[in-house]
Formats: structure tokens, C-alpha cells, sequence
């Protein structure tokens, strides 16, 4: 697949160990040598400055998208390519999604957790053929990795759906993942024209 746009979900908080930013700023220099643009949230705090920033510094463009409520509360990165002001949580992630080729998380708390969860959801119902990853850093992902085999251990989630999620510690290896990535052909647990 051509990666043109990489949507980057990440904390609004730096987290407890400098590899997490170490790994943001990763990100951002490896999308600049790549050529691909930056989508994230738009903030100017936590790891998601952090991987702005280091994109930025790196030659590379970024776009940020952020709520009108976030915005006003001087969150808001001044120093972007384009900075898109929504009025909602729903138009920021519906936006983000739009724009991006394929989605990375990184480190980050329950945002993170949902905006990932929710376009991981949207590949399974075959919503969008995008890649969806995570940067497990430290094994900051393992909690979760080991709780999506649990699911389907207990027959929540296929096994096929399972295999959607690509993930790796190194922001090379997953990047070069991400853009040879094709989408299974599994098929769906509900049809969704029946709907």
C-alpha cells in the first residue's frame, strides 16, 4: 500500500519512562525520512507534542486535529502544518480516520485505548481496509495484546480478527509492516447490510 498519511494515536501525558518518549520521538523522525505526514490529535502536551515536535524538527509535515473545547484551553499545538479545529470528540476520531492511510498507537491511557479499539472495531467490520498497530514499547501493550487472545480463547473475537492487529517494538520494523500490510480476507461476525 502507498503510505502517504499515518494516524498516530499516543497520551496526552509524557507516561513514567523516557522510552516512551524516546519512542514518540522515533515516530516522528522515521514518518519525516519516509515522507509520510503525521495525523494525530493535535496537542501541544505528553507524547503527542513529542512526536509533533520531533516530525517537525525532522522536515516532515503534521496535521492536527482537535475539538474546539481542547483548543480554547491552550492545548492546542501552534507550530503545525495545519491545525484542524472540530467541535467534537466524534468529528476529531471520524476526521482522523478520514485522512489516514493506517493507524499506530503508542503508549497512552484510556483515549488511546478507545480511539485504537474503536478503529480496530471498524477493520473487523470491514468498515475500512486500513492497518491498525501498536508500538509496544517496554511491553507496554502486553496487558492488552494478552487480553484480545483471551477473547478469542472465550469466543468473543475470531481468530481472523485477532490477525488484524499488527504489532512490534521497533517503529521500523512496524512501519515497514504497516505499509506491506493487505487485509485478511476474513470473514464477518455480523453482516452488516442485514443491519
Amino acid at each position: 500500500m502507498a503510505l502517504k498519511r499515518l494516524c498516530v494515536f499516543c497520551g496526552s501525558s509524557s507516561g513514567a519512562r523516557r522510552e516512551y518518549a524516546d519512542a514518540a520521538v522515533t515516530v516522528g523522525k522515521e514518518l519525516a525520512r519516509r515522507n509520510v505526514e503525521l495525523v494525530y490529535g493535535g496537542g501541544r502536551v505528553g507524547l503527542m507534542g513529542t512526536v509533533a515536535d520531533a516530525t517537525l524538527a525532522a522536515g516532515g509535515r503534521v496535521i492536527g486535529i482537535i475539538p474546539r473545547p481542547l483548543a480554547t484551553k491552550e492545548l492546542a499545538h501552534d507550530g503545525l502544518t495545519e491545525l484542524r479545529v472540530v467541535e467534537t470528540m466524534h468529528e476529531r476520531k471520524a476526521l482522523m480516520a478520514q485522512l489516514s492511510d493506517a493507524f499506530i498507537a503508542l503508549p497512552g491511557g484510556f483515549g488511546t485505548l478507545e480511539e485504537f479499539c474503536e478503529v480496530l472495531t471498524w477493520a473487523q467490520l470491514g468498515l475500512h481496509r486500513k492497518p491498525c498497530a501498536l508500538l509496544n514499547v517496554r511491553g507496554y501493550f502486553d496487558p492488552l495484546l494478552n487480553l484480545f487472545d483471551h477473547a478469542v480463547t472465550e469466543s468473543f473475537v475470531m481468530a481472523e480478527h485477532r490477525g488484524i492487529v499488527l504489532q512490534d517494538s521497533d517503529v521500523s520494523k512496524l512501519l515497514d509492516a504497516i505499509a506491506s500490510w493487505k487485509m485478511p480476507n476474513v470473514k464477518k461476525w455480523i453482516d452488516l447490510e442485514g443491519t
